[in-house]
């Protein structure tokens, strides 16, 4: 009798292993756009740490002090609603751009973009280029060339990393004094940081790259909802490229029953991704136009127009538009919508920074002391008032009260505060007793500079015993 075999199990694997992309090296109009984005973003994020205003840094969040230095402006926590706007500024854009022309932050401006961008041009600068890295990583690690370029490369990849964690963690503690702390060795949780942004950056730019793109970011993953079929966006021009095949310079395409497109996989090998765009539209590509810039030099190194493959609308490429038609289809309601939502918010946000008075008060009630008869028939009510100045030069402020008969300011009604400080000023209000009825009644306090510029009024309550 003999025994069936049992069927071989199938291992199913739940993640797929990653494939290494080795971008290729390209020049071209998109790639020099990219680079332009990398050193504006990269001068303003490396270079506003160190700028001064006066005897401060020109920007610093400076967590410890709740204040905020912004060029000319000092702002407190009281002043997040401007951070929540430019956040929902920041928004709006983005929804506009990529309704527009899709990820245009992805491929330009996006951190990972940028730092992914300097980590491979000094790949490419100390391994070689695509074919050069390829072999070099197949060879064993017993050449000395794969042992002293990887390591120099990941020398040149820590340096740069390290620098942008320092820089980063600059923003929050004054620069200059964070470089003394770290030679000395002081400040634990300062380097903290600095190890931690650098090590986020060192592995990100450096070794994860596209797979933060394809998988960790979730703007591939709802980009689509805000796509529609005017938005331009990267583009293989199938009608004209299919069939792909290679053929000679001399050999007319139309003829030989083929297309423009000569298979010639270039747009694949400069693609960050890795992606093949002759696939058609997917949330992997991240809208760089590097693939452009390699069809484009190949269509003129065969003598075939440009723009197999190009930012096109997926309306223009089925009706065959030319490049003015679907341009003119930008200014639709979806982007007039956005347009018009983000100026005002924008205009708003502006117009309330100009007309912001640089002063804050907050009051409160001694509950120790509600409400007392003191000398001279007056009845009083005692308040601890919060005064902070928001400028950077040293104020004087005039304390006032109305609001009832007879009120008046029994304390000291002018106070000085250092620049960008704040101070806690008691203040007795007093009225003539019996001249109110019984209960709680509403006064203002008005703090003012004393050529009026700044003006503050805050509501309290002057409590009348029964």
């Amino acid at each position: 009798m003999t025994t069936a075999t049992p069927p071989k199990q199938k291992t199913i694997h739940f993640y797929a292993a990653r494939t290494k992309v080795y971008p290729r090296a390209i020049d071209g109009v998109f790639n020099r756009w990219r680079w332009v984005m990398v050193w504006v973003t990269q001068l303003l994020f490396y270079g506003l740490p160190w700028l001064q205003w006066g005897e401060r840094q020109m920007v610093l969040f400076d967590l410890g002090a709740r204040r905020f230095y912004l060029f000319g402006l000092v702002l407190y926590p009281q002043d997040f609603i401007y951070l929540t706007g430019l956040l929902i500024i920041s928004a709006l854009s983005l929804f506009l751009f990529t309704a527009v022309a899709g990820r245009l932050w992805c491929g330009f401006t996006c951190p990972q973009t940028v730092y992914t961008k300097i980590f491979m041009w000094l790949e490419n600068r100390i391994e070689g280029d695509r074919s050069a890295r390829m072999r070099l990583d197949k060879a064993p690690w017993t050449s000395w060339e794969k042992l002293w370029r990887k390591g120099a490369k990941q020398l040149s990849w820590i340096a740069v990393a390290l620098w942008t964690g320092f820089t980063f963690v600059g923003f929050f503690v004054p620069i200059r004094t964070l470089g003394s702390e770290i030679i000395a060795l002081h400040g634990t949780w300062q380097l903290f940081w600095v190890g931690l942004y650098s090590l986020a950056t060192y592995g990100f730019a450096g070794h994860m790259r596209e797979q933060v793109c394809k998988y960790m970011c979730p703007y591939a993953r709802f980009q689509s909802a805000m796509f529609d079929k005017d938005t331009l966006i990267v583009t293989y021009d199938s009608e004209r490229g299919e069939p792909r095949g290679a053929r000679s310079k001399k050999v007319d395409p139309k003829a030989a029953g083929l297309g423009d497109c000569i298979d010639c996989s270039l747009c694949v090998q400069v693609c960050p991704t890795g992606i093949d765009i002759r696939n058609g539209l997917q949330y992997e590509c991240i809208g760089c136009g590097l693939c452009v810039d390699a069809c484009n030099s190949v269509m003129d190194k065969v003598n075939y127009p440009r723009g197999l493959i190009r930012f096109a609308t997926q309306n223009g490429m089925a009706q065959r538009w030319s490049g003015a038609q679907m341009l003119r289809r930008v200014l639709r309601p979806r982007v007039l919508v956005y347009s018009a939502v983000l100026l005002g918010l924008s205009l708003a946000l502006l117009t309330s920074l100009a007309l912001r008075v640089p002063l804050k008060v907050d009051v409160v009630r001694d509950r120790a002391a509600l409400s007392r008869v003191v000398a001279g028939g007056q009845l009083e009510n005692i308040y601890r008032l919060q005064i902070m100045n928001a400028t950077e030069q040293p104020q004087r402020y005039r304390i006032g009260a109305h609001g009832l008969e007879g009120l008046t300011v029994a304390s000291q009604d002018e106070v000085e505060i250092a620049p960008a400080a704040s101070r806690w000023v008691p203040v007795q209000l007093h009225i003539p007793y019996g001249s109110a009825a019984a209960g709680s009644h509403t006064v203002y306090f008005e703090i003012s500079t004393p050529d009026g510029r700044a003006r503050v009024v805050e509501k309290s309550v002057f409590l009348v015993p029964r």
